[in-house]
């Protein structure tokens, strides 16, 4: 989350000695980035001016003619349109050729000289919409009455804001107070506190509310405080400059009080009208079935059990740390208010915030924990404003509802410990001096060790080597020096497994193909539609007790659903081949242990592959050019496969085939069956592999050896046999590829049909013959092709086909 922090109400808790680009770059030094500074103020031809007479425009009833004393003899006429200008008001005018903000387009501008309804303006009092502070352009922006007339408006309002980028651990800098310690820390100079004194009447705060707490595991305090006799209306011009730098809207003096605290302190509040209080008592309590709410912005919310609620004597008047109900707002005719300050569970806040959708600055600030402590000041606070502000009478005493109260929490440091971490030795009352300088109480114990009381705010400190990160920002990362690692350097631990799949990764990739990453977890009915029913029933998968959400609740057997899944998103942008593949792992159930995680090559193509020129060819992607993916792979890894006819539910029969490499099982190939391919809404063929990668590691060798090239020509022939049909032609490649001579060997074709006897087929080789020692002469060539014909006949009955 962002802070947004004008430096003008920060300068109200510490003093700033240093420039702002100096202060921005050492509080993200120490952890708080600042990651933009704006400036407001940097207004051209804009100065104060008093209005010193109103006039009714000739021309027009809804425009005014107003006089405009600039100071030093100058009084322009201004024609003026908004309902709020009057005799007596510091404005800001802006002069011809000034630049400001067009109020209809939100564009920067100059203003030009212009004639309305047929008299000139000499000027224009601008808006707050026109000089860039808010989007408010109905009336105008009414200054101090000590602006000095003539000033530069730059001079008057102008400031500088650090937007903060405050990371999760730090809820204390979600607020002008927690920055500030910050600063004093840096700067080594001392915090002010907001006063929270106030006076109050004699009737006592209890007699006229009760709070009950039902629930103290999700509301661990709760904090009233009521104020009779206020009036409502708008807040002061510098609490609405302020809450509008920091990018809140004003609304009334009790709401931008509830706001301003918030700010200020980071405790969220909220005001109740008090005579909407049914039955005047407060019960937070979990939500029941059935329970409904319309909250402040005009929503309505069917609650889930088991949200946390704000309820009175009737039922739920406001959602706990995200937003107040609609029924207790505080409007024109409130007079008393009943103001919450309270303390609830982060987890719980968060749950019931995105189960309703609803991200408020409330909720944002709850999520990440804040402190017990808070509650009483914070409601201390905005009681002072009220008073003061909105002319309120506090009743005595706050209503405080503690029941499981929080203790002080002390660590201890160790010297030994503090000077390992850091790197270096650190005085004992250097340490003390930065710790005290953060707030927090710190003892020096001899001989060895500190004690560190940490302070309420810092909810994020909880063991020894938190208090040392704290040293270490304060001291400067930067001033901590760098040293080599002693002792010996750990040896290398290789791991095989690793780099196997790493391996498989970069040549899945030279293969053409584009790797996909995909969720662990899935769903049964994804799984379905890739796997047969008997198979999930007989060994269901994984299923995880506490899913975040439907789609990811059992834990994946197979990576085919999320490359066909992917496949779907993609061939329909891309009219030609599509190629993807993922290796990761799937998690293979076993009874009564956690299930066997196996390394998985999956890949999928798909579309028309393209021809020799690069267009897309007329053929789609199928059995072989899944295979020539895979193969590719293999060959890269130095692995030799053998295939098999095989049978497989996400698989077309006929043209699937098991991987074997070693007679052992690794992985399956072929044509995606259509009924799988139309569950995902894939119109295109494609064609699939997957390789068990773990069982190819026995089968891979970690070393290259080299193979010098043959100087000597080859020689090429062909062999054409004729085999039982039920013969794969990988295994005759094998025989042939096994004779020393054969450099190398591939076929390229396949014949069935007349002549060829039936429950036979026909298999062409191209066979390129090599001695690595001398050129071949004919008889040799000859002597090796009658010893593969005779082997070929011998072990596959095999004919030479003439």
């Amino acid at each position: 989350m962002t802070l947004r922090l004008p430096l003008s109400w920060l300068a109200d808790y510490v003093d700033l000695t240093v420039e702002p680009l100096e202060l921005a770059r050492r509080l993200t030094v120490a952890g708080a980035e600042v990651s933009e500074m704006l400036s407001t103020g940097e207004w051209d031809g804009i100065v104060v001016g008093f209005v010193e007479n109103v006039e009714p425009h000739p021309n027009a009833d809804r425009l005014v003619l107003a006089t405009v004393d600039l100071g030093g003899g100058d009084h322009p006429k201004v024609v003026c349109g908004a309902p709020n200008v009057r005799a007596g008001q510091k404005i800001a005018y802006a002069g011809i050729g000034a630049s400001l903000i067009d109020g209809h387009t939100g564009k920067p501008a100059v203003l030009k000289a212009a004639r309305i309804r047929g008299v000139e303006s000499q000027g224009m009092i601008c808006s707050e919409k026109e000089l860039g502070l808010s989007d408010e352009h109905t009336g105008i922006l009414v200054l101090p009455d000590d602006a000095p007339i003539g000033a530069p408006l730059r001079s008057v309002i102008g400031d500088t804001i650090l937007e903060i980028e405050v990371t999760a651990n730090r809820p204390d800098w979600l607020s002008v107070l927690g920055i500030a310690r910050e600063v004093a820390a840096l700067t080594g100079q001392a915090v002010r506190d907001p006063s929270i004194e106030y006076a109050e009447g004699r009737k006592a705060a209890s007699t006229l509310a009760k709070v009950e707490i039902a629930d103290p595991d999700l509301c661990h305090r709760y904090v009233g405080a009521i104020i009779e006799d206020v009036k409502v209306e708008a807040s002061p011009q510098w609490m609405q400059e302020r809450l509008l730098a920091a990018g809140m809207r004003p609304i009334n003096n009790i709401v931008d009080i509830t706001n301003y605290v918030m700010l200020e302190v980071g405790q969220p509040l909220h005001a109740f009208d008090y005579h909407r209080v049914r039955g005047k008592k407060i019960v937070v309590r979990r939500s029941v079935p059935g329970e409904q709410i319309t909250l402040l912005d005009g929503s309505k919310h069917d609650l889930a059990p088991g949200m946390l609620l704000i309820c009175d004597g009737d039922g739920p008047t406001a959602v706990a740390g995200v937003m107040g109900g609609g029924d207790s707002e505080v409007t024109g005719e409130t007079r008393t208010v009943l103001l919450e300050a309270a303390n609830f569970s982060g987890p719980s806040i968060r749950r019931t915030s995105q189960a309703l959708k609803l991200r408020t600055d409330a909720s944002t600030r709850f999520e990440k924990g804040l402190s017990r402590q808070l509650p009483p000041i914070a409601a201390a606070r905005a009681v002072k404003l009220m008073v003061e502000l909105a002319g309120g009478r506090a009743l005595q005493g706050l209503i405080d509802v503690y029941p499981r109260k929080e203790k002080e929490h002390r660590i201890a440091v160790t010297m030994e410990r503090l000077t390992r971490v850091l790197g270096i030795d650190i005085a004992t009352t250097e340490v003390r001096r930065i710790l005290g300088s953060l707030g927090f109480g710190c003892r020096w114990m001899p001989p060895d060790h500190f004690i560190v009381r940490v302070p309420y705010w810092r909810t994020d400190v909880a063991i020894a080597d938190d208090v040392i990160e704290e040293v270490a920002r304060i001291l400067g990362y930067d001033e901590l020096p760098t040293s080599l690692l002693s002792g010996a350097i750990p040896d290398h631990v290789p791991q095989p497994a690793r780099d196997l799949r790493e391996r498989v990764r970069d040549l899945a990739a030279g293969a053409g193909m584009q790797e996909i990453i995909s969720y662990s977890m899935t769903d049964m009915e994804s799984l379905g539609r890739v796997l047969p029913a008997e198979d999930l029933a007989v060994s269901p998968p994984l299923r995880l007790a506490n899913p975040l959400s439907r789609q990811h609740e059992y834990a994946r057997t197979t990576l085919r659903h999320a490359l066909l899944q992917a496949l779907a998103s993609n061939v329909r942008a891309a009219p030609d081949r599509v190629a993807l593949f993922e290796v990761a792992r799937v998690y293979i159930p076993r009874e009564d242990d956690l299930p066997r995680e196996v390394e998985t090559l999956c890949g999928v193509v798909s579309g028309r592959a393209p021809d020799r020129w690069g267009a897309p060819s007329g053929d789609f992607a199928g059995f072989f050019d899944a295979k020539a993916g895979m193969e590719f792979v293999l060959d890269g890894l130095g692995v030799a496969a053998e295939y098999m006819e095989a049978h497989d539910f996400a698989y077309l029969p006929g043209r699937t085939a098991h991987v074997c490499v070693g007679g052992e099982r690794v992985g399956t190939v072929g044509e995606v069956h259509p009924r799988v391919l139309a569950s995902f809404d894939i119109d295109a063929p494609a064609a699939m592999f997957e390789l068990d990668i773990e069982s190819l590691l026995p089968h891979v060798s970690g070393a290259t050896h080299f193979q010098p090239l043959s100087p000597y020509p080859a020689v090429e022939q062909d062999i054409a046999v004729i085999v039982p049909a039920d013969v794969p032609a990988g295994r005759l490649l094998a025989i042939i590829r096994s004779f020393p001579l054969v450099a190398s060997a591939r076929i390229f074709d396949v014949y069935t049909g007349d002549p060829i006897p039936p429950g036979r087929k026909s298999l062409a080789f191209a066979v390129s013959f090599q001695a690595s020692d001398r050129t071949l002469q004919d008889a040799d060539v000859a002597k090796q092709r009658s010893r593969i014909v005779e082997r070929l006949k011998r072990e596959v009955d095999a004919e030479l086909r003439g």
